[in-house]
């Protein structure tokens, strides 16, 4: 009997301390996932759906699709560092739930234009750059807030179950974009998405255990030292900085392709909206399952080894995404763009909780804003290159670009001390 009860508390303690660190546990992240999910559907949904309204609709030209989609995350270039300080000052909640609502009115005018017949093409670059900016606020506040929800021995399940969410929002709101804008029309698609982003916004509104803004010791830093300081935390760390590249690369490879896809799968190809859906979505799939094995790989190989050689066996599928065209080189291209995606949905969980480890509490903000500056930024780049490529040369040799860039962006961490990392930094207390 007592030989049994030995055995029973050497298997207790394993047992028990893995309980705290899942975040399921904490009620105010079951809230934000769930507000989370509401609010991925809703922008992926539009984000088929407003650019297959300037094609079919307004007639755009491969530049004007271009300049749809950098407008779209040119904000991160216009106000994504100091986005970063201002979240540091201000309540989590209020930012989150202020940028649900902004885009859910944006995303609403949209179908009310279409239907009185006064929608234009610079109706939807108005749109889709001040939907940037609340996206901005959102993105920047829901990575700061999650290490206050979960503390930061959950930080690795809780990466792994938003990165999961984020791509399951891609097939589910990606695919359901490409179905409602090919049975509903596209103004329809959008006014599910205004719907979406506003539930978003109330549910967050029973988010309570989120961190009142640092107080303030002495003379406030000006907005460009708290910038600077920020950029000095990513840039003067090895690690952090190749990160920061390999994410934009990917970023910039992947935003050139997705600018092209409209075009080539609705006028080259004379694919149907639903098919285009069902492309993005199988990138959604290879994003969602990346998530979901990254943590056991991680605990098999280490965090570095496991960002290195999934970038080395996974990213040069990306040049199998160019062959895309009718028959099995459809499916040729979609495996490669579900592989390519793979590797990105491993990075995103890995990669975002070694960042959030090696930051401290008061410097989250305006890290998280540094790297949606840099990733993000990447993604205008990645359309305003698009378009210029697509109206100088042909689609497909953008396709090829967008390939090439989706194949090395890895290097940066493969030749970094990240690949050497077996695990996490120390952790800090919250």
């Amino acid at each position: 009997m007592r030989h049994r009860r030995c055995r029973q508390a050497r298997r207790s303690p394993a047992k028990d301390s893995r309980r705290p660190d899942s975040p399921w546990r904490v009620r105010d992240f079951r809230t934000l996932f769930t507000a989370t999910a509401l609010s991925q559907f809703g922008t992926n949904t539009g984000y088929v759906a407003v650019p297959l309204i300037a094609v079919s609709a307004l007639d755009a030209a491969p530049g004007q699709v271009g300049a749809l989609a950098a407008l779209s995350t040119a904000a991160f270039l216009l106000i994504g560092l100091p986005a970063g300080a201002w979240v540091d000052r201000m309540r989590h909640r209020g930012v989150l739930i202020t940028a649900d609502l902004t885009r859910a009115a944006l995303f609403a005018s949209i179908p009310l234009s279409w239907w009185l017949d006064t929608l234009t093409l610079g109706h939807l670059y108005v749109v889709v750059l001040l939907t940037g900016c609340a996206t901005v606020f959102f993105d920047v506040g829901s990575q700061s807030v999650l290490p206050h929800l979960v503390g930061r021995d959950g930080l690795v399940r809780a990466n792994a179950a938003v990165v999961s969410l984020i791509a399951a929002g891609n097939v589910a709101g990606r695919g359901a974009g490409g179905g409602l804008v090919q049975l509903l029309t596209a103004p329809v698609a959008v006014a599910c998405a205004a719907a979406a982003c506003l539930a978003s916004a109330l549910r967050l509104t029973a988010v309570h255990r989120t961190p009142a803004p640092a107080p303030l010791l002495g003379k406030p830093a000006r907005l460009p030292a708290q910038i600077a300081e920020g950029l000095r935390h990513v840039f003067g760390n090895r690690e952090l900085k190749a990160l920061a590249v390999t994410a934009a690369l990917s970023n910039l490879g992947s935003q050139i392709i997705n600018t092209m896809l409209p075009v080539l799968f609705v006028r080259q190809l004379h694919y149907p909206a639903g098919v285009l859906g069902l492309f993005w979505a199988a990138g959604g799939v290879g994003l969602l399952l990346g998530a979901r094995w990254a943590r056991p790989v991680a605990a098999r190989l280490g965090h570095g080894r496991a960002l290195g050689l999934a970038g080395l066996c996974l990213a040069p599928a990306g040049l199998l995404v160019p062959l895309v065209d009718h028959g099995p080189w459809l499916w040729l291209a979609g495996t490669g763009w579900l592989l390519a995606l793979f590797k990105t949905g491993m990075d995103n969980v890995l990669g975002v909780s070694l960042r959030q480890h090696m930051t401290p509490d008061h410097l989250l903000g305006r890290m998280n804003a540094t790297f949606r500056f840099l990733l993000t930024g990447a993604l205008a780049i990645g359309a305003a290159v698009a378009g210029l490529l697509g109206e100088l040369t042909t689609v497909r040799t953008t396709l090829w670009v967008g390939g090439a860039f989706l194949a090395t962006a890895f290097l940066p961490v493969f030749l970094s001390p990240v690949r050497a990392r077996r695990s996490l930094p120390q952790q800090r207390r919250l």
